[in-house]
């Protein structure tokens, strides 16, 4: 049941990353997020051109998702050494994609990605692999 649960945890924290980083700016502000999601201020700040910087964070998020519905098929189907790996890959791709595009809204996202690093990397309790 637990190995469900992070299953479902990893797949759902992956597609979390798309449906932040694709959908396209609204042209009304009205409905415009909280912030953008392809600004980022450390690669502004290095004057790379911004059609750079959104190719980045949606390389990223794409990167970063596929990591995190991997690891979680993974959990899924028993894959117990591919479960680590996978996840680290996975939380490093997803820290990098926040820490680049920080923004306070992401926070529980860097929080989120920051304890699949620790479990990873810590060795997942043998009952979730």
């Amino acid at each position: 049941m637990m190995s469900w649960l992070l299953a479902a945890f990893l797949v759902a924290h992956g597609l979390a990353h798309l449906a932040v980083w694709l959908p396209p700016a609204p042209a009304d502000t009205e409905h415009a997020a909280p912030f953008a999601p392809d600004h980022s201020a450390v690669l502004a700040a290095t004057r790379v051109p911004p059609t750079t910087i959104h190719r980045t964070a949606v390389w990223l998020a794409v990167a970063a998702a596929v990591a995190y519905v991997v690891a979680g098929l993974a959990v899924a189907l028993g894959s117990g050494w591919t479960v680590p790996l996978v996840a680290t890959a996975a939380a490093l791709l997803g820290l990098a994609l926040k820490i680049l595009f920080f923004h306070p809204w992401l926070s529980l996202g860097i929080l989120f990605d920051a304890a699949v690093l620790v479990f990873a990397v810590g060795s997942w309790p043998v009952a979730l692999t």
